[in-house]
C-alpha cells in the first residue's frame, strides 16, 4: 500500500507559506460549491492557520463575509485563487499535466 501523506503535506506547507506571503492582499477567488455552481469574488486574504485559511468577501450591497477554506480546497482545485489584474493563478505548478 502506498503512502501518499508526506507528499500531500508538503504540498499543504508549500501553499500555506505561499499565502503567509500574501496577506492583507485582494485575490480574486473562485469557488466549485457543487451542483453547477461557481461563485466568484474578490476578496482580502486575511488570515493563514495550520490548515485552514481565511478571506474576507466585501460587498458594497452586504456587510463584509468571513469564509474559511483548507488548503486540501486548493489541492483539489475546489477552490482556485488568482491575482485580480492579471488572471494569472497564485499556484500554477498546480494545473500543470
Amino acid at each position: 500500500m502506498r503512502n501518499v501523506e508526506p507528499l500531500e503535506g508538503k504540498v499543504r506547507d508549500k501553499i500555506r507559506e505561499d499565502l503567509k506571503v500574501l496577506q492583507g492582499e485582494t485575490l480574486r477567488v473562485k469557488a466549485n460549491k457543487g451542483r453547477k455552481i461557481v461563485v466568484e469574488n474578490e476578496a482580502i486574504l486575511e488570515e493563514t492557520y495550520p490548515h485552514v485559511f481565511v478571506i474576507k468577501i466585501a460587498k458594497k450591497s452586504s456587510p463584509p463575509q468571513r469564509i474559511s477554506y483548507s488548503y486540501a480546497d486548493i489541492i483539489t482545485k475546489t477552490v482556485e485563487l488568482s491575482f485580480p489584474d492579471s488572471n494569472e493563478y497564485l499556484f500554477p505548478w498546480l494545473y500543470e499535466s
